[in-house]
């Protein structure tokens, strides 16, 4: 354990010694990158540091014992001895949690897709929230939304939702989303004042380069139309909108908000890699048994995975089973602690 940490310290600093190269700072992704990694050793270091140090200092007071004559010196070693005996496993125990080999995908960006479900015109307005929540979780995580498509609904909310979350870990934060939301509540539209049951689904899925992800474009038919969506003048009168259809999967995506043909074919080919992507992964899952509460382009409408209840401002994640309190607070996009909760329970998972 002695090893791993020195190593993780060696290889924390050799990060602080590029970011203070000036050089970094030409390339902004880069920068942003390695900053964003650096944040996310942090508590593993400070882990690994300590661990050292203890160790350093149980040596020393064992040294000291065998040589000192000094009865008050003697009995000063012995105590902090016995304290640093301790709080060794303690921090050991600590420490190879941190450890723990974390799914690989945990540093990619992340596509987000939010779709209204059972609930109507509610559905829809509780997607556009529960998109507006996971945006500013993203946002205060230091993470970059930058969105792909949307579709809205006429009488308010969206039907559909698809943005990039972008940032070293970004997948790895907003993993624990994908799955459907339920919410609890008396819409704006109840004249009755019932409460109403609707759900939504999210799906995550980690972004992946053409090399991890090779598609033959002999599978795919592109379908150019004009968009039917804002934008600015160009927008409605050329045919810059795109439609990709994966034959062998059967997978759809369409892309229209920028304005460049080519940027929408650009999107809308970064979406299908993810979603094949997301389709093996689930496979391979599957095969392989893995209970995880997190899966990768998750949303079929039976995987509940949280219920938001507003006349007891209460939010429920049925993974751990733990109960959340704020809901204003919840839906501005505080969902630290739940994610917390969630990232322990699958150190947990991986541990056993």
């Amino acid at each position: 354990m002695q090893d791993k940490a020195n190593q993780l310290i060696k290889e924390f600093e050799q990060l602080e010694k590029e970011l203070s190269d000036p050089d970094v700072y030409n390339d902004q992704a880069k920068a942003a990158k390695l900053s964003q990694k650096r944040k996310s050793l942090e508590h593993k270091v400070e882990l690994a540091r300590t661990y050292i140090k203890l160790h350093k200092t149980k040596i020393g007071n064992e040294e000291l014992l065998k040589t000192e004559k000094d009865p008050e010196m003697i009995e000063l070693a012995k105590e902090e001895l016995d304290q640093v005996k301790k709080e060794i496993p303690e921090v050991e125990e600590a420490l190879r949690v941190a450890l723990i080999p974390t799914d690989p995908n945990d540093e990619r960006n992340a596509i987000i897709e939010i779709r209204a479900g059972v609930g109507g015109d509610e559905a829809s307005l509780f997607a556009e929230e529960i998109a507006r929540m996971i945006m500013r979780f993203s946002e205060k995580c230091e993470f970059q939304n930058e969105l792909i498509s949307e579709s809205t609904n006429e009488n308010g909310g969206i039907k559909e939702t698809i943005f990039k979350a972008i940032g070293f870990g970004a997948y790895g934060k907003l993993k624990f989303e994908a799955g459907v939301h339920r919410v609890q509540r008396i819409p704006v539209t109840e004249s009755q004042g019932r409460v109403h049951t609707s759900a939504i689904s999210v799906v995550v899925m980690p972004e992946v380069e053409e090399s991890v992800i090779e598609i033959d474009l002999n599978d795919v038919r592109v379908d150019v139309f004009r968009s039917s969506g804002c934008g600015g003048q160009s927008v409605n009168t050329t045919d810059s909108a795109v439609r990709l259809t994966h034959i062998p999967s059967g997978i759809v995506v369409t892309c229209q908000d920028e304005k460049s043909q080519l940027k929408n074919k650009n999107k809308a080919f970064g979406v299908l890699r993810a979603r094949l992507f997301a389709l093996e992964e689930e496979k391979r899952q599957k095969e392989l048994g893995e209970k995880r509460l997190a899966h990768i382009g998750s949303g079929d409408r039976s995987d509940k995975i949280r219920t938001y209840n507003f006349p007891q401002d209460r939010v429920t994640d049925h993974r751990i089973g733990q109960n959340f309190s704020n809901l204003p607070s919840i839906m501005d996009g505080n969902i630290d602690k739940i994610v917390e909760a969630l990232a322990i329970e699958e150190q947990k998972n991986f541990l056993e």
